[in-house]
């Protein structure tokens, strides 16, 4: 029999929350999976993720209402204390966990993690917010901007361009970012028919809906079934948004072509090429980061994709003797189309980032335009909703490259702009926010 001191205490679901969000907040990019949770307990899994994403979105807002009772100042408070201030108030206010449990959770991680006297004051925080529930701060005497950057916890200066752009459906817009999201499923119609999967999803018990724009599209409230039930493993499906699949469709890849998908981890676009050309012709999937590019190298062989070429290249250096059918540039963006399930986005990104990334997108589409051949098509995209990085790119470079032409987008429902582009806004079409160019290149 082992002893008790040689049994190690696994860590509590508030304890994995706290941890995996302060390695978010100082990460340069979100590692956040559902495969990095230590804890084998569905239970315990929702919770942390809950937590994690929740107290992500309601950040700003949280930590108003901390700052309100707080006597110091809230900048110079431990890190790891603020985020487990951050968390209790979560949990009475926006979970509604009894305040006993609540409480009491958080004072002891206080303790525990930072030190003796952090869990007094936790309490003393914690216990004042639970007394004035029904008076809470308000922040209605801030001007607009700040007003709405704290009732819907975004950054002032993304609020400011939003305003600017959108008016009035702006709050539309930062409901939509701080919403549940649902997620959108592809149906791998390679390896199972649309009609079989549907019907598989009803015989074990799984909650879903048609897509919204594609027909081999489901949307589910969790994918947590769908693990579990080995439906990712087997290659039966994709987790991938319609607006994503939106783009594989302007760019239309054909069975027997040439198609390049030069930004390609972690590979959704490339397995969704690879379907619709009924796994026949090249498909050549680049990425500058091999480790990226080994992810789908992993899941090839179950989406039926094992003939799909991978390559650690960037598009901006490599060489290729032979031009092009098709080529897919979905470019590293700023992901402000994407809030609503990457909240740590809005967080990470500044207004000077837009012009760090525009340049690299620049460079990018520069150097994937000399690999196109007469007639042929490139297409550009993002997962973005800010136009310099939209259709500003796309102005610019038909200025420098006049021998590329605009082909119209085709689909319906309001998501082409007036000059062709695939343009997808979350609070309008539902799905992620996108753009898409399809650009061809003119017979010499």
């Amino acid at each position: 029999m082992k002893s008790k001191e040689n049994i190690k205490e696994e860590p509590s679901p508030r304890l994995i929350a706290v941890n995996q969000l302060l390695q978010l907040d100082r990460a340069s990019r979100s590692f956040y999976s559902d495969e990095t949770l230590p804890i084998r307990a569905q239970r315990d899994h929702r919770l942390v993720k809950e937590y994690i994403q929740g107290i992500m979105r309601q950040r700003r807002w949280l930590d108003f209402v901390i700052d309100h009772y707080y006597s110091g100042d809230l900048k110079k408070i431990e890190t790891k204390l603020l985020w487990i201030l951050r968390l209790g108030v979560y949990d009475l206010l926006m979970l509604r966990t009894p305040a006993h449990a609540a409480i009491n959770e958080a004072v002891e991680l206080a303790k525990k993690e930072v030190r003796a006297g952090a869990g007094k004051l936790a309490n003393g925080i914690l216990r004042t917010v639970d007394r004035n529930r029904d008076s809470l701060p308000d922040p209605s005497g801030l001007d607009e901007i700040e007003r709405m950057g704290v009732t819907y916890s975004h950054p002032d200066w993304l609020v400011k361009r939003w305003i600017d752009r959108y008016g009035d459906d702006v709050q539309k817009l930062l409901e939509w970012n701080n919403s549940r999201p649902v997620y959108s499923v592809r149906i791998n119609t390679s390896k199972i028919t649309i009609d079989h999967f549907k019907n598989t999803l009803d015989k074990d018990g799984m909650e879903w809906e048609d897509g919204l724009y594609l027909k081999d599209f489901v949307r589910v409230p969790q994918l947590q079934p769908l693990l579990r039930g080995g439906y990712l493993t087997k290659g039966l499906c994709a987790v991938q948004d319609e607006s994503a699949g939106l783009v594989v469709h302007l760019l239309d890849p054909q069975p027997g072509e040439f198609v390049v998908d030069a930004c390609a981890a972690p590979g959704g676009k490339t397995l969704y090429c690879a379907s619709l050309m009924d796994n026949t012709g090249e498909l050549l999937a680049l990425d500058v980061q091999e480790e990226r590019l080994n992810k789908l190298r992993r899941v090839q062989q179950a989406y039926n994709a094992d003939w799909v070429s991978l390559a650690p290249l960037d598009v901006r250096t490599a060489q290729i003797k032979t031009k092009v059918d098709r080529l897919l540039l979905d470019v590293p963006c700023t992901g402000l189309g994407v809030l609503s399930k990457r909240a740590d986005l809005r967080w990470r990104r500044t207004a000077e980032d837009l012009k760090t990334i525009v340049n690299i997108q620049r460079d990018l589409l520069s150097a994937a335009a000399h690999w196109i051949k007469p007639g042929g098509y490139l297409v550009y995209s993002t997962c973005t909703i800010a136009p310099e990085e939209n259709e500003e790119q796309i102005e610019f470079f038909l200025e420098k490259n006049p021998q590329y032409e605009i082909e119209p987008a085709s689909f319906g429902k309001g998501m082409v702009s007036p000059d062709g582009y695939l343009t997808t806004v979350p609070h309008v079409h539902k799905i992620d926010g996108a753009f898409a160019a399809k650009l061809k290149r003119k017979a010499d």
